[in-house]
């Protein structure tokens, strides 16, 4: 008790300096902020063979899929922040009513202060370090807790990231659900968290505790929606291109198709084969386990299903109509298990989608025009893409974010830095003009006066001024 004591009481003593260095103004100087930025770019440049190794050991990620989801992602972030920090910096010129003579206004972003990142363990990497990009280009002293279920990517942020940025102002702590807990119960200018729904709402009622604002990043469900497409070639594309994301499709004739493609990126043997990454830990392998030997779930298996304990490994496997209320079709599966469902119209699948949470994302396979229209008019989601999946994560133009028990918030490009961002508004006026009539003492000329003014009537003005517009007289109440 007497150590958790103190290693609390050190806790609170690191982020109050952190706090002073934030009130210092160093986060803030332009030069400080690219110096971050470049020190990122240093790290992932620099120790991308520790990354590589890091992402092997913990998910058993090939190499290029490690660079293709998380290095090669984050460099272009990094390089599409430090492109634009200079123009995000100096804020938009806000358009005023022509009523404000000799008035200017801006809306200037200004950092929040001392933030909280708490990130994932299926993109260890990536999910650190994008909000860090972020929050660092827009000023903000932060902490990292990296997922304890990745020991091997936390520990090398840990360890990497003093040598890089400022250790002043930029920390990572590393722990299990109790430090967590703790940090949670602190005092932050914003918390941003990636992870599961449940941790989510634990996360949005501590922060409660001090109105703190957040942002959820919290997955759920990505349903595809696969139209009948007539050319074999569009068939096999769109295959491609839903392997590896979480689908609902309308499938008989893409399930043998989907099995030669997934023979062809895995090999007849995938367990052997270095493009299928392993389970995080055997808590999530066990979870995996049972979601399919559920004896209703088992029996819709049609391709794979094989598993190892020893080396966390799951085949990649496809399930056509598993029940919909079984625990595969209710949470987010986190594993190479791609449940199909099958739907007597495609139309159908709008009723279906809204029958469940919003989802972060629909990927929709189809080239009928009013289907995609109904998709947008009708659905509620994160993001929707046509023809793809996952591409929208990679767009530094667009926002990332979910909806709903999906999540709140978006980030990504300058969506992060506006998300790490306070717009503060700057008004400045000059002292020769005023409007007298907006000081007491009230009268029915004063009153017409706002009325013209506030419906912007400038002839109205004008006239009401001269004496040439009648006033309305005003119903006075005792009170």
């Amino acid at each position: 008790m007497e150590e958790e004591t103190e290693a609390l009481e050190e806790m609170e003593r690191e982020l109050e300096e952190m706090r002073e260095c934030y009130r210092s103004g160093r986060t803030m100087e332009a030069s400080w902020r690219k110096s971050q930025l470049k020190g990122l770019l240093r790290l992932l440049r620099e120790r991308e063979e520790e990354i590589f190794r890091a992402l092997h050991q913990d998910l058993g990620k090939h190499p290029a899929e490690a660079y293709r989801d998380e290095i090669g992602s984050l460099i272009k972030s990094v390089n599409y922040a430090l492109d634009g920090l200079k123009r995000w910096m100096s804020g938009n010129k806000a358009k005023l009513p022509r009523i404000a003579l000799l008035t200017t206004a801006k809306i200037l972003p200004e950092p929040l202060g001392l933030v909280l990142v708490i990130s994932s363990w299926n993109f260890p990497i990536g999910l650190s370090l994008e909000p860090l990009i972020g929050a660092l280009a827009a000023g903000n002293a932060v902490v990292l807790k990296p997922s304890e279920l990745a020991p091997e990517c936390s520990s090398l942020l840990a360890n990497a990231i003093p040598h890089y940025l400022d250790d002043k102002a930029v920390k990572v702590i590393q722990g299990g659900p109790g430090i967590g807990e703790r940090l949670l119960h602190q005092k932050w200018d914003k918390i941003f968290f990636t992870g599961s729904t449940r941790i989510g709402r634990k996360v949005i009622a501590a922060a409660a505790e001090h109105l703190t604002p957040v942002t959820l990043e919290l997955g759920g469900k990505c349903p595809a929606v696969i139209d009948t497409l007539s050319s074999s070639f569009d068939r096999k594309v769109a295959v491609q291109r839903v392997l590896g994301a979480k689908f609902r499709p309308r499938l008989f004739a893409f399930v043998e198709l989907m099995k030669v493609v997934m023979k062809k990126m895995f090999g007849e043997n995938p367990r052997e084969s270095r493009s299928v990454a392993r389970i995080v830990n055997k808590h999530h392998f066990l979870r995996l386990r049972s979601l399919l030997l559920d004896p209703l779930v088992e029996s819709s298996i049609v391709y794979g299903g094989s598993m190892d304990e020893e080396s966390l490994f799951i085949e990649p496997t496809i399930l056509m109509d598993p029940p919909l209320q079984a625990a595969i079709m209710m949470d987010e599966i986190f594993g190479p298990l791609l449940p199909i469902v099958t739907l007597n119209k495609i139309e159908d699948s709008i009723e279906f989608i809204n029958s469940r949470p919003k989802p972060l994302a629909i990927y929709v396979f189809t080239k009928d025009e009013p289907l995609r229209r109904s998709m947008v008019s009708k659905t509620s989601s994160g993001s929707i893409v046509f023809n793809d999946a996952i591409v929208q994560y990679l767009a530094d133009t667009l926002p990332f974010g979910g909806i709903g028990e999906s999540g709140m918030g978006r980030y990504h490009g300058k969506f992060s830095f506006d998300t790490f961002s306070h717009q503060k508004a700057v008004v400045r006026r000059s002292f020769l003009v005023d409007f007298w009539f907006r000081f007491p003492p009230w009268n029915d000329h004063k009153l017409q006066l706002f009325r013209s003014s506030y419906h912007y009537d400038y002839l109205g003005i004008v006239l009401t001024v001269l004496g040439l517009k009648r006033t309305n007289r005003a119903r006075h109440l005792d009170v």
